[in-house]
C-alpha cells in the first residue's frame, strides 16, 4: 500500500482531486479540465498514478506544477487585508446595516435593505459568468466614499456596474437624469460615468460604464445615455455571449491588478 489518499477539492468552479501522503502532506494533484497531473515529488509519479487511476479520463500529461504567471505571484504575495475578492455584493450596504440596523417597527422598508438585495441578485448573475471566462468584484471602494458596485472583466472588456434596484416601477432615463417609479429625478449617469473613468485610471485600460435595473416593469429611454449600457438583470448572462477584447491570460492580469486595495487609492 502507497498510504497516498485522494481528496476531491472544488475550487472556482472545478474540481480538482488532491493526492495526499500519510504525514498529510501534498504530493500531486489531478486537473480534470486541463488534463494534467501535477507531481511535487517525481519520486512518487508511480505511486500517485496508481492511486489516481480510478479518476482519470483519457490521456493526461504528468509532471511539476507550471510556473506562476505574474498574475499568480502578485495574488500570492497580496495581503489578505488589501484583497478585495472576498467582498461580497452590496458589502458596504452588508456593514452598514450590521452597525445601524434600522428600527424593527418602521413601516416602509429600509432603502440600504432594498439595494442590497438589489446588488446580491446581480452578484450572483455575475458570478455565474465565470465559467465562461469572467471575473468579478464587487462593492469596490473608491476614494471618497463612492464604490464600484460591481467590476467585470472578461473575453469582452471591462464593465463598472452600478445598481439601480427598480421592483415594478417604470424607469424613465434623459441623460443625465434617471428617474425611477415616484422618486426625484437623479443625476445618476454621471457617476456611472465617474466612476467608470476613476476604474480606467485605475487600471490603465479602457472600462466602460452600466447601469443595471433590477426588476423594472418598464424602461422609457428619451434617447441612449453616451457612454453608458444600460442593461437589466435579465440581461446579465448575454454578456458571457461578448469577447474579442481580452485574451484568458489578460483577463487575469487585469484581475490581479484590481483585487488589490491599492491600486485604488489615487483615484
Amino acid at each position: 500500500m502507497s498510504g497516498l489518499r485522494v481528496v476531491p477539492t472544488w475550487r472556482h468552479g472545478q474540481e480538482r482531486l488532491y493526492v495526499y501522503g500519510e504525514d498529510g502532506r501534498n504530493v500531486a494533484w489531478y486537473d480534470r479540465e486541463a488534463g494534467r497531473v501535477n507531481l511535487l515529488s517525481e519520486s512518487r509519479r508511480e505511486a500517485v498514478l496508481a492511486v489516481l487511476a480510478p479518476f482519470i479520463v483519457g490521456h493526461v500529461a504528468v509532471g511539476p506544477p507550471p510556473v506562476p504567471t505574474p498574475a499568480e505571484l502578485a495574488r500570492l504575495s497580496l495581503h489578505p487585508d488589501d484583497d478585495l475578492a472576498p467582498n461580497r455584493p452590496g458589502e458596504a450596504l452588508v456593514i452598514s446595516l450590521d452597525r445601524d440596523p434600522a428600527p424593527q417597527r418602521r413601516l416602509r422598508t429600509d432603502p440600504r435593505r432594498r439595494a442590497l438585495a438589489a446588488q446580491q441578485l446581480v452578484g450572483e448573475a455575475l458570478d455565474g459568468l465565470e465559467g465562461a471566462g469572467w471575473r468579478t468584484l464587487h462593492s469596490v471602494p473608491l476614494p471618497g466614499g463612492s464604490r464600484v458596485h460591481h467590476l467585470l472583466i472578461g473575453p469582452g472588456g471591462l464593465f463598472a456596474l452600478h445598481v439601480l434596484p427598480a421592483h415594478r416601477q417604470r424607469v424613465r432615463v434623459s441623460d443625465p437624469m434617471v428617474t425611477a417609479g415616484r422618486r426625484e429625478p437623479q443625476p445618476l449617469l454621471r457617476r456611472v460615468r465617474a466612476d467608470a473613468s476613476r476604474a480606467s485610471f485605475a487600471l490603465t485600460a479602457e472600462v466602460r460604464a452600466g447601469l443595471v435595473l433590477v426588476e423594472p416593469s418598464a424602461l422609457d429611454v428619451q434617447a441612449p445615455p453616451r457612454g453608458v449600457r444600460l442593461l437589466t438583470d435579465t440581461e446579465l448572462p448575454g454578456l458571457a455571449r461578448t469577447g474579442g477584447l481580452l485574451k484568458p491570460a489578460d483577463v487575469e492580469a487585469l484581475h490581479a491588478m484590481a483585487r488589490d486595495r491599492g491600486t485604488w487609492v489615487r483615484v
